[in-house]
Order: structure tokens, then sequence, then C-alpha cells
């Protein structure tokens, strides 16, 4: 599982290096690597073990061929998406298009999500950050009003 939160800088070559705890879950999965794409939710880059993207892409093979919603998300997710293969020191080269995505330039943070992580630029990490959890507390406090109402 993907947990807490990581910063690390790109180097000269433009590579990064993954945190140790995401590769080893990856590993243990059986992947030497991870599919990246620019979420289109917010300003980062989705990083997803290679069964969740193909869970995805069976997800958007089952819909209509014929309906404009299921090339809407093949465009939008699978035809981003990049294999990047972890080298012998555990770093990935992030390409250009994702770096510009979510603004990164030198730092950025390895954002843990349970079965997924994201890579973000700090600063705007820390401002999504705070909005999720006024949102959070005040869907929390909505829940508990719910809950109530069905006791």
């Amino acid at each position: 599982m993907f947990l807490s939160t990581y910063e690390n800088k790109l180097d000269k070559k433009g590579r990064v290096s993954v945190p140790a705890s995401f590769r080893s879950y990856l590993s243990n999965l059986g992947y030497n690597g991870v599919i990246c794409y620019p979420s289109f939710n917010n300003q980062c880059i989705e990083a997803w073990p290679q069964d969740r993207i193909e869970k995805i892409s069976n997800t958007i093979d089952s819909l209509n061929p014929f309906e404009e919603k299921k090339d809407y998300f093949a465009t939008s997710i699978l035809s981003e998406s990049v294999n990047l293969q972890f080298d012998s020191e555990g770093r990935i080269l992030l390409i250009s298009k994702l770096l510009k995505h979510a603004k990164i330039k030198n730092s950025m943070l390895f954002v843990g999500q349970g079965k997924t992580f994201q890579i973000w630029e700090p600063t705007t990490f820390e401002k999504f950050k705070a909005i999720a959890k006024k949102k959070s507390n005040i869907l929390r406090a909505s829940l508990k009003w719910e809950q109530k109402l069905n006791n």
C-alpha cells in the first residue's frame, strides 16, 4: 500500500528516486516500474501499478463502443499514460509533458493514496491539502448528521 508523503528532487538528467517503500510495494506486486499520466482532477501526476491501469482499461473496454464517453476516458487516461521503469538505483525519468502538467521544476512530493500515489509540486500540494482537510471536515460533519437521522 502507498502511504505517507515523501519529497525528492530531480537530478541533472531529469530522473527522480521513487521512495523505497513505494518501490518495495510495486516489486512485491511483480512490477519494476509505474504507470503515470496527467491527472484530469488535479494539477499532479497520477502513478498506478500496472494491474490498476489494466482494471481501468477493462472498465473502459466494457463501455458501449459507440458512445462518446468510451473515447473520452480512453483519451484522457490511456492515451496519456506512460510506463516508467525503475533504473538500477530506483529512479524514473519523468517526461516533460508530465512535469509541465504538474508544474514541477525541481522538487516534488510523492503522496500515498492507498492503491495508487500522486506526484505533486510541493506548494501546489500544500494548497490542495488545506482545501482537502476543510472539505473532508465538512463531509465528515454531514455524514455524522446523516447517521443521526438514520438512527
